[in-house]
């Protein structure tokens, strides 16, 4: 539900849906009018012209992901957008997005929601203060967001803004949950082509420690198998091992390195997309028990304690597990 109603938000942000429509909960009255406006609204985009490579540009991508920074970020968000601008336009337009692209809108943009799973509240409670529309107006009035981009309505997003209220008096955060978004791009020899960290800075910057260090959460450790995004069917979901992190009350003493992805349930101090994947023969399918790994988050490091030299002794013995 949260990822659904992040990324919702994003595509609203994006202008490719109706204004409000990711936030109104699903047995709201509302939906049944959302539908009837998305026919009258098609309709209308027919006699326009208006298509979505019109709608999803640089500026509206951008758009997107500020609001998934200041709402809280989910991995998915980052893979989606992706797939999103590489499906959708990049064949097109020739546009596309890298992981430096979400990590300069990470700098910039502070986290201001505090939305579960890490936070107290839940998207019903920012529908309940106006919803999507009013965090696209309070982040406009903070120069965030480019209001000169077409939607969905056939209008910029400012003046679909200028129908909605702002977030009142009270409302907004006088200080931001954190100065940064959520997400950190680390890079390092465990993860030359890079890795995908959700960090809300309650876990802390750095961390240091073994794959061992996973048997403390219970007597029978869990069993990762190698693989990762290729070697199993989709991007593996991690929200079983993260939560069995956290219900041990480890959340502060272990982190989960993967190349599958974490969906908004998960919380805790996660690193994943890890490339390359263990199945293409990357570092991360080369880790033994005792190795030690270091996450620096401030200098967006991630480096195991191994020589060049061993880690291509491993690579030689190496060979693909079956998928």
């Amino acid at each position: 539900m949260y990822t659904a109603n992040t990324m919702a938000s994003a595509i609203e942000a994006m202008g490719m849906s109706l204004p409000g429509s990711s936030s109104t909960p699903a047995e709201d009255p509302m939906k049944l009018v959302e539908c009837r406006l998305a026919g009258r609204h098609l309709l209308k985009l027919l006699k326009m012209d208006l298509k979505p490579r019109d709608i999803i540009t640089k500026k509206s991508l951008h758009n997107a992901m500020v609001v998934v920074m200041a709402l809280g970020w989910v991995h998915q968000c980052c893979v989606t957008l992706n797939c999103y601008c590489k499906v959708t336009m990049l064949w097109s337009v020739g546009l596309k997005l890298t992981l430096d692209d979400f990590q300069k809108v990470s700098d910039e943009v502070p986290f201001l929601a505090d939305l579960k799973p890490s936070g107290e509240y839940v998207m019903e409670d920012v529908h309940k203060i106006g919803g999507t529309p009013a965090v696209i107006c309070y982040l406009l009035e903070l120069g965030f967001l480019d209001g000169d981009c077409i939607t969905v309505t056939g209008k910029m997003l400012a003046e679909n803004a200028k129908a909605a209220p702002s977030l009142a008096e009270g409302q907004a955060p006088p200080q931001p949950d954190k100065k940064t978004g959520q997400i950190q791009t680390l890079y390092g020899n465990f993860a030359p082509d890079g890795s995908v960290a959700k960090i809300t800075g309650k876990e802390g910057l750095y961390f240091s420690g073994e794959e061992s260090m996973i048997a403390a959460i219970s007597e029978n450790p869990m069993s990762f198998k190698r693989g990762g995004a290729k070697g199993r069917p989709g991007m593996p979901e991690m929200l079983t091992p993260t939560s069995a992190i956290m219900g041990a009350g480890l959340g502060k003493e272990v982190t989960l390195l993967t190349d599958g992805g974490f969906s908004g349930g998960s919380h805790g101090f996660v690193v994943g997309d890890v490339c390359p994947e263990a199945q293409e023969g990357g570092p991360i399918g080369l880790i033994e028990n005792g190795d030690v790994i270091t996450i620096d988050v401030e200098k967006r490091r991630i480096d195991v304690q191994l020589s060049d030299q061993e880690m291509e002794e491993r690579r030689k013995k190496w060979k693909p597990p079956s998928p």
